[in-house]
């Protein structure tokens, strides 16, 4: 499936603090070492579903603030959902404690709920296949790195960077269906 990255970095700053791993790190689980707490709000959608998706996600730490936003030509929103927590984690230059805000259900069940009982299936659901397995893993991998706690937000119900995840993504979406279009750039 190819994939269009849109406005990927706004901010070239490191979202994470750059403190040597020996001065005062936090450990994590797992002996892991934390570099402070960032704060996410992600979120994908598609227009129509499945379509054209777009995903988005906030990523604050301390007065830092990096907006990611991109789209593929095909997709869904459950896998838009998934790829804006997986490029805000990819995002992250170590590990760190991270407050991770979505609006969807299905990512948040699937990754504390659900997950372990696919991963003990061979990525399959007890009733067949499993839809998105390649992201599930991916995600997975990458929330080894961290300490997450997974937070549910209702969407469109004016939290600031909740809104802003979905203008971003919906942004995307445009600009891809904009550079569809032969005569548009």
């Amino acid at each position: 499936m190819a994939k269009t990255v849109l406005s990927r970095f706004v901010n070239t700053d490191y979202i994470v603090d750059r403190k040597p791993e020996s001065e005062g790190a936090e450990v994590l689980k797992g002996g892991k070492q934390k570099h402070g707490r960032v704060i996410v709000y992600t979120d994908g959608g598609c227009d129509p579903n499945p379509g054209v998706g777009g995903w988005a996600a906030v990523l604050l730490y301390k007065d830092r603030r990096k907006e990611l936003s991109g789209a593929e030509p095909c997709s869904t929103n459950n896998r838009m959902e998934l790829t804006a927590a997986i490029e805000a984690l990819r995002a992250l230059k170590r590990p760190c404690a991270v407050e991770m805000h979505t609006d969807s259900e299905y990512l948040r069940k699937g990754i504390t709920v659900w997950l372990p009982n696919w991963k003990r299936r061979g990525w399959k659901r007890n009733t067949g296949s499993l839809k998105n397995a390649d992201l599930w893993k991916e995600l997975d991998d990458l929330a080894q790195r961290h300490d997450i706690q997974w937070q549910w937000v209702e969407g469109h119900a004016g939290i600031p960077e909740n809104e802003r995840c979905d203008i971003l993504a919906r942004n995307a979406i445009f600009k891809l269906k904009q550079a569809s279009v032969p005569g548009t750039k």
